[in-house]
């Protein structure tokens, strides 16, 4: 795909000292900072961030960054005012890894040191038990269900957080209603209160990419849930697509949806399923199950809403993503802008060896390298009014000339035709990497805000009250430093979402080193 590889090889230009830092000391009471500019008086809630929060239990460490021990963070907004709080999200394997004080629960990419009690026969026995010895921790996103508020992974559990302590309350476990052995960490929100997840589910005759369905309202008397075992009772599962390989589903992280459709994104990034289960049977990381077929293209499933059937398959180049931006119908098409690489390189640069040694890699800014393309998906039909039986081959359109990462954009036009989103930069070679972007999408233009050695999370947008335009609100975004001088600083940064300037920020002194975050959720609170 020329978008994505006609970039030179470069030494990346980041601080990787903002992803190896640990959280000692967890700041349980809200702490007040040091203000600079204007804080909305009218943002009334809290800024919920999730990530890895140290890299080592007692002498063991940690192999890669997605395996790191989730720590939330929490700012909340209140009359003009901020204050910043975390705690580790204190799962199974959390609880597990301290009363041990070492590595206990097999990750992604690390081996736990082995258990002597544990005989082969157990490590038999487990490998069909899915919930076995395995990890719950969820420290990928967070999303409201209902009123209530979860930490989410790919594995089937949700952890229930209070959003305004961060106290873990309880542990969802949802393989046993419906078989699902992965799920994506990017469920979403329909504007009639239902959630929608993307599954992995193995059946007789093969995997399946199998949209589940959390009811936000009773069937009978149309009154919302507000609870998600009230939701988690009545999930179902409302459309399937079996994998076009046997035994390789692929790896998907998130998943798309409109009016009409929902959209899956297979791409050859897959999950060889027998080696998932001899690592399991030996205790190992399920990384090197990951397995990448270059020869082979990308499928686009347009998938309907109405009965769960596959209206139509398009195949493009190969790429591998994240990250969908967003999707809307239009014109008798299907448009889905996507965050893609060339191939998954960028899985092996977040290991913590890779990390370190970020600066010395030549290679490393190239397999860091996404662009945000744009897929525009025809609904032809034949001659006969019968719908076409031959995949479509699409190209896709470049949005900007800019890595992005965790775009986002404004909520209330998910699934709609929409202009902007935001993103962080992926160009860590770039002469300042710490950048948040916003691209307007109707005039192929972007807008940038950046400060030398200061590094944003995820941006998120808030509207105003009574907004009227798409962009009418504020950007909030928590950031960092770089340096060991400044790792005990965390901060969040408010930037006028149609201008792109800062309005204020506010700065931390912590106790405790501060790691950078993944995703995240703002909670409007009355």
């Amino acid at each position: 795909m020329e978008k994505l590889n006609n970039y030179e090889d470069l030494y990346s230009n980041c601080d990787n000292s903002i992803w190896l830092r640990s959280c000692i000391k967890e700041t349980l009471h809200p702490i007040h900072g040091k203000s600079k500019g204007l804080i909305p008086k009218w943002l009334s809630g809290s800024l919920l961030r999730n990530g890895p929060g140290c890299t080592k239990i007692g002498e063991t460490e940690f192999k890669h960054l997605f395996d790191c021990s989730a720590l939330l963070h929490r700012f909340e907004f209140k009359e003009g005012n901020v204050t910043y709080q975390c705690k580790f999200l204190e799962s199974n394997t959390y609880k597990k890894n301290h009363a041990a004080q070492r590595i206990v629960v097999t990750e992604f990419g690390t081996k736990a040191c082995p258990d002597p009690c544990k005989t082969i026969f157990n490590r038999f026995a487990n490998i069909f038990k899915w919930e076995m010895e395995q990890t719950d921790n969820a420290m990928i996103s967070i999303y409201p269900f209902g009123d209530e508020y979860y930490s989410l992974t790919e594995y089937p559990v949700m952890i229930r957080i209070d959003p305004k302590t961060l106290e873990t309350l309880n542990i969802v476990e949802i393989s046993s209603k419906t078989g699902i052995v992965h799920h994506s960490a990017h469920p979403i929100l329909d504007i009639n209160g239902d959630v929608y997840n993307l599954a992995t589910i193995p059946k007789c005759d093969g995997i399946y990419y199998c949209v589940v369905r959390f009811p936000g309202r009773d069937p009978k008397s149309g009154i919302r849930y507000s609870k998600l075992n009230q939701m988690f009772d009545q999930l179902h599962v409302v459309a399937s697509i079996r994998s076009r390989w046997f035994l390789h589903p692929s790896y998907m992280h998130t998943f798309g949806m409109t009016e009409h459709y929902f959209i899956v994104v297979e791409q050859p990034l897959s999950v060889s399923v027998l080696t998932a289960l001899v690592k399991k049977f030996k205790g190992e990381p399920l990384s090197s199950a990951l397995k990448w077929f270059p020869d082979y293209p990308t499928l686009i499933h347009l998938v309907s809403r109405t009965d769960g059937s596959t209206i139509f398959t398009y195949e493009t180049d190969v790429f591998f993503y994240l990250h969908i931006i967003n999707q809307y119908e239009e014109n008798n098409n299907v448009v889905i802008d996507i965050c893609c690489y060339r191939d998954p390189n960028m899985i092996n640069c977040m290991y913590i060896e890779a990390l370190k040694n970020l600066n010395k890699n030549p290679n490393y800014a190239a397999m860091f390298r996404s662009r945000p393309l744009r897929f525009i998906l025809p609904l032809k039909k034949s001659s006969d009014n019968s719908q076409l039986e031959q995949r479509l081959i699409i190209s896709p359109e470049i949005l900007c000339n800019f890595g992005c990462e965790t775009p986002r954009i404004n909520d209330k036009n998910m699934g709609r035709k929409y202009r902007y989103f935001y993103a962080i930069s992926s160009d860590v070679d770039a002469q300042n990497p710490g950048t948040l972007i916003k691209v307007d999408i109707s005039s192929k233009t972007c807008v940038t805000w950046c400060e030398d050695n200061v590094y944003p999370s995820e941006p998120i947008f808030v509207p105003t009250p009574n907004a009227q335009e798409e962009d009418d609100g504020v950007i909030l975004s928590s950031i960092l430093w770089g340096g060991s001088e400044q790792e005990h600083r965390t901060g969040v940064v408010v930037l006028n979402a149609k201008t792109f300037k800062e309005l204020g920020r506010v700065i931390f002194d912590t106790e405790s080193p501060v790691p950078k975050c993944l995703h995240g959720w703002y909670a409007n609170f009355p």
